[in-house]
C-alpha cells in the first residue's frame, strides 16, 4: 500500500488567505468590541446597543462569507470540515478567534524574509496575546451567562476577570465560580485553553533557559591543548621519558 501525501492547497486558497488573514483579525477585535459593549452597557443605552449589534452581525457576516469562499476554493468539500475544525468551531464560537493568532503570524511571516523573534520569543509572545484576549472574552461571555442567576458568585465584570486570571494560571481559588450549564462550558473551554498556553510558556521558557545555561558552561569548558595549570608545551612530554630513562637503575 503505498503513501500518500495530502495534496497542496490551491493557490486561490492560499493567496485568499494571505489576503485576509489580517483584515479578518481585526473584524475579530471588532466583533470583541461589540459584544463587550452589548454585555457591559445596560439596555436602555441607546444607540450603543444598536451601533453594537450591527457591528457584531456585521462582523460575523464576514467570518461566514470568508468560511464559504474556502470552503469553495480549497476544493476539499465535505472534509473541509474535518481538514479546518478550527476554523469550523471559530465560525460557531467567534469569541475563539484569538486561537487563529499562529495562522495571522504565519500570513505575516511569508512577506518578510526572516523572522524578528527568535522561536521561543515568538511562542511566548503568541501565547501571552493569545491568554489576554482568550481570557477577556471568557470574562465577558461568563458574565454574560452569570450576573443576573440567582445564588451566582459573579456579579461584576470584575469579578467575571478575577475568575478568569484564576482559571487561566490554574490556580482556582474557589471565590468565584460559574452556576449555569454555558457559563461552565466557558469555564472548562478556558481551563484547557489555560493549560495548553500554559504549558507552551514553561516549555518554551525552560527550554531557553537550558539553552542559555548550555552556552556558558561550553564557553568556560578549557580548549583542547589546555591542561588545569596552563598550556601543554611541545616536547613536554617527550622530556619527561628522557629523565625517567636517565634515573632508571642498570641491570647488572
Amino acid at each position: 500500500m503505498s503513501d500518500r501525501t495530502a495534496p497542496d492547497p490551491p493557490a486561490r486558497l492560499t493567496r485568499w488567505e494571505q489576503r485576509t488573514e489580517v483584515p479578518l483579525f481585526l473584524a475579530g477585535l471588532l466583533f470583541l468590541t461589540g459584544y463587550a459593549v452589548r454585555v457591559l452597557t445596560p439596555h436602555e443605552a441607546e444607540p450603543w446597543n444598536d451601533i453594537a449589534l450591527i457591528l457584531v452581525c456585521s462582523t460575523w457576516l464576514l467570518f461566514l462569507v470568508d468560511y464559504a469562499t474556502r470552503l469553495r476554493l480549497s476544493g476539499l468539500g465535505a472534509r473541509f470540515l474535518r481538514t479546518h475544525w478550527l476554523d469550523t468551531v471559530v465560525l460557531l464560537l467567534p469569541l475563539l478567534r484569538p486561537l487563529r493568532m499562529v495562522q495571522v503570524y504565519q500570513v505575516v511571516q511569508r512577506r518578510r524574509d526572516r523572522p524578528r523573534l527568535s522561536l521561543y520569543a515568538r511562542v511566548i509572545s503568541y501565547a501571552g496575546l493569545t491568554a489576554v484576549l482568550l481570557g477577556f472574552a471568557a470574562a465577558l461571555a461568563v458574565y454574560h451567562f452569570e450576573h443576573t442567576v440567582p445564588g451566582a458568585s459573579i456579579r461584576s465584570f470584575g469579578d467575571a476577570a478575577w475568575w478568569a486570571c484564576a482559571t487561566l494560571t490554574t490556580v482556582g481559588y474557589g471565590d468565584a465560580t460559574p452556576v449555569t450549564f454555558w457559563g461552565r462550558v466557558v469555564a472548562a473551554g478556558l481551563m484547557a485553553g489555560g493549560l495548553a498556553l500554559l504549558g507552551a510558556v514553561t516549555g518554551s521558557f525552560s527550554s531557553w533557559l537550558i539553552q542559555v545555561f548550555t552556552r556558558e558552561d561550553e564557553k568556560r569548558a578549557p580548549a583542547p591543548g589546555f591542561g588545569a595549570r596552563g598550556p601543554l608545551r611541545r616536547g613536554g612530554k617527550t622530556k619527561c621519558r628522557r629523565l625517567r630513562k636517565r634515573n632508571a637503575p642498570t641491570r647488572a
